[in-house]
C-alpha cells in the first residue's frame, strides 16, 4: 500500500453512498491529499511481513498459544493448519492487534500490535470467520463505507470501490443489498471490503467455511490472483485441500503448540507415504484385522509402513497403495468398500498428534 494513505483521520464530512459510481480512473493517493500520519515516509518494509518469537496467550490457566515461534516473508501465502480450538484464531487476533499476548515477542511490518495497534492495522486486512458485512447497505456502499473509516477519500473510494467490484465478481451486484447475496458473494464481499486501504497484508480466518464446493473454487481463484500480485496472505483452516491449494508455507498447530513446520509438498513426503488405502471392514471388525493385514503386507512389495486404525475405517499407508490392495485381496481378504488416493495434509496431521482435523 503507497505509505500516503495510511493511519490518516477520518474526515469529518460523511461520505454520500447512495447511487454512488466511480467517475473515471481513481486519484492516485497523493492526488487526493491523503497524508501519512503515523509512519515515516522513508520507513522501509522488513523483509518479514510477520515475525513471532515466543508468542503466548494464556486466559486464566489455558494456554491457547503456547510459546510459538514463525515468521513470514513479503509476499508468502501462510497457513495455520489444525483442528477447532488449536490456537489458530487466537494467533491471528493477536497479529491483528485486537488481543493482547501474555508472553513473547510479535512483530507485524516492523511494528508491535500492542504498542503500535492503530499503525499495524493500517497495513491489515482482515477476513473474520463470520462476515460482518453491513446487510442494510448495497454492496457498492459497504466497500465505500469501509473505506471511509481508514480516512480514504471519497473520490479515490468512488474509483476503487469499482475496481474492487470486478475483482470480485461482483459489479452486476453492485446495488443489490447484502441481505440478497448468496453465501460466496457475501464472502467475496467480505474480501473486496478488506482490500480497499491496500494492505500489506491480507489475513483471513477459515476464509471458506461454509461455502459450498463451486463458491470455494471461485473464491480461491480470486485468492490465487492476490498472490501472485504480491500480497501476503495469512490464513487459518481446518481445511486440508484448501492448504495444499493456497499455501506455499504452513505450520500444523495442536493445543497452542507448532507440530511440525514447511511447506505442503514437504510436510506430505516427511511425515507420510505417497499413497493411502482406505478399506472398511465393518466397525467392529476394522480394528481386530489391522494386525492380520500387517502380516500381509510386511515384507512386500507394497512400500507399506503403517496402518492407522479410524472408527469407521482402516488407512493403510504404502508407497503403492493399489499393490497393497492385491495382496490384501490376495490373501482372502475382501473389504466392504476400499479407495486408494495420495497423502494429504490430513494424514500429516494425524501421524503427528493421532488424530484427525475435525476431532
Amino acid at each position: 500500500m503507497p505509505e500516503s494513505v495510511r493511519a490518516t483521520s477520518v474526515p469529518a464530512e460523511s461520505p454520500s453512498l447512495e447511487g454512488s459510481t466511480a467517475q473515471g480512473a481513481a486519484q492516485t493517493p497523493e492526488e487526493a491529499g491523503v497524508v501519512n500520519r503515523s509512519v515515516p515516509q522513508s520507513a522501509a518494509l522488513p523483509e518479514s511481513a510477520i515475525t513471532a518469537t515466543g508468542l503466548t496467550k494464556r486466559y486464566g490457566d489455558f494456554t491457547a498459544v503456547d510459546g510459538i515461534d514463525f515468521a513470514v516473508s513479503r509476499g508468502e501465502s501462510f497457513g495455520l493448519l489444525g483442528p477447532n480450538g488449536a490456537g489458530k484464531s487466537t494467533t491471528m487476533r493477536m497479529i491483528a492487534a485486537v488481543a493482547s499476548r501474555t508472553a513473547g515477542d510479535l512483530t507485524v511490518a516492523g511494528l508491535d500490535p500492542e504498542r503500535q495497534g492503530p499503525e499495524v492495522r493500517a497495513r491489515l486486512g482482515v477476513i473474520p470467520q463470520q462476515d460482518n458485512l453491513d446487510e442494510e447497505l448495497t454492496v457498492r456502499e459497504n466497500i465505500i463505507m469501509y473505506g471511509r473509516y481508514f480516512g480514504l477519500p471519497r473520490r479515490w473510494l468512488l474509483a476503487k470501490a469499482e475496481e474492487l467490484l470486478d475483482f470480485a465478481q461482483l459489479t452486476h451486484k453492485a446495488k443489490a443489498r447484502v441481505e440478497d447475496l448468496s453465501g460466496g458473494m457475501k464472502r467475496r464481499l467480505t474480501i473486496a471490503r478488506a482490500l480497499v486501504n491496500e494492505p500489506d497484508v491480507l489475513l483471513l480466518d477459515e476464509p471458506t467455511t461454509g461455502l459450498d464446493p463451486q463458491a470455494r473454487h471461485v473464491l480461491w481463484d480470486r485468492l490465487f490472483r492476490l498472490k501472485e500480485n504480491g500480497t501476503t496472505l495469512v490464513l487459518t483452516t481446518h481445511h486440508m485441500d484448501e492448504a495444499e491449494q493456497l499455501c506455499d508455507r504452513l505450520i500444523v498447530v495442536d493445543h497452542g503448540r507448532i507440530m511440525a513446520e514447511g511447506s505442503p509438498s514437504g510436510l506430505i513426503r516427511e511425515h507420510s507415504t505417497r499413497e493411502v488405502l482406505e478399506l472398511r471392514f465393518g466397525m467392529d471388525r476394522n480394528a481386530e484385522l489391522a494386525e492380520e493385514l500387517g502380516a500381509v503386507l510386511d515384507g512386500g512389495d507394497s512400500g507399506f509402513d503403517r496402518f492407522e486404525v479410524l472408527p469407521d475405517r482402516l488407512l493403510v499407508y504404502a508407497e503403492r497403495a493399489e499393490e497393497a490392495l492385491e495382496h490384501i485381496h490376495a490373501a482372502g481378504h475382501r473389504p466392504v468398500t476400499s479407495l486408494v488416493r495420495r497423502s494429504s495434509l490430513e494424514d500429516v496431521f494425524l501421524r503427528l498428534t493421532g488424530r484427525t482435523l475435525v476431532d
